[in-house]
């Protein structure tokens, strides 16, 4: 009995062990697998512009297995956890190494930098009690890239890309929005159009900018 209870207990050690990401093995710079289609921008952004790509313009992008990201989460509202669920599914489908720091309130701050502190390829923000702090902050650490799901912020540095659409584009205090904020506007249809359009405009390297998907 007690050889079988061992055998059991170090079973679930290597299921463990083999489901854990070792992100302090040396790691390939991450890379675009496919194009951008027609539509997704006419013309190369300028700096915090907005564009509203071409429904569908992002499908033909995705990243190089492995790609590294840390999913930044705030809040437990039905808008964020369908944020949530949504860059869990992704990660799933696209093979990407995922990881989650969630932030408590009056710990944003340091949850950012903790975020940063693993070193991910991109770290995707869930939550729109973050923008604040995450306008205070991603301009210290110009060498990470950020994706703000779901919201955007006012003056974002080149490091700092949103995706969103009408209805989700919370911009912080006292700033409100600037499509309206319409919590059923948050489905699952929506985030994973949104996370996936803003992957590819960072991949592609168009970033500091709002990616503003239909």
């Amino acid at each position: 009995m007690r050889g079988r209870l061992l055998a059991v207990a170090a079973a679930g050690l290597l299921v463990a062990g083999c489901g854990a990401d070792d992100w302090s093995r040396p790691h390939p710079a991450p890379s675009a697998i496919g194009v951008l289609g027609p539509g997704f921008v006419t013309a190369s952004p300028t700096p915090e512009a907005t564009v509203t790509p071409a429904p569908g313009s992002w499908e033909g992008v995705r990243p190089s297995p492995g790609y590294r990201v840390v999913l930044l989460t705030a809040g437990d509202d039905p808008e964020t956890k369908t944020l949530v669920s949504a860059v869990t599914e992704w990660a799933g489908q696209e093979q990407v190494s995922l990881k989650t720091v969630s932030a408590a309130p009056g710990g944003y701050p340091a949850s950012i930098r903790q975020a940063i502190d693993l070193h991910p390829d991109l770290v995707v923000s869930a939550g729109k009690d973050l923008v604040d702090a995450l306008a205070l902050v991603t301009a210290s650490h110009l060498d990470q890239q950020f994706l703000v799901l779901g919201a955007e912020l006012a003056e974002p540095t080149a490091n700092v890309t949103a995706a969103n659409w009408a209805g989700a584009s919370y911009r912080g205090e006292g700033l409100g929005t600037s499509t309206g904020y319409d919590p059923a506007s948050f489905t699952p249809q929506h985030a994973a159009a949104a996370l996936r359009a803003g992957v590819a405009s960072v991949l592609t390297g168009l970033t500091g900018i709002v990616v503003r998907v239909g």
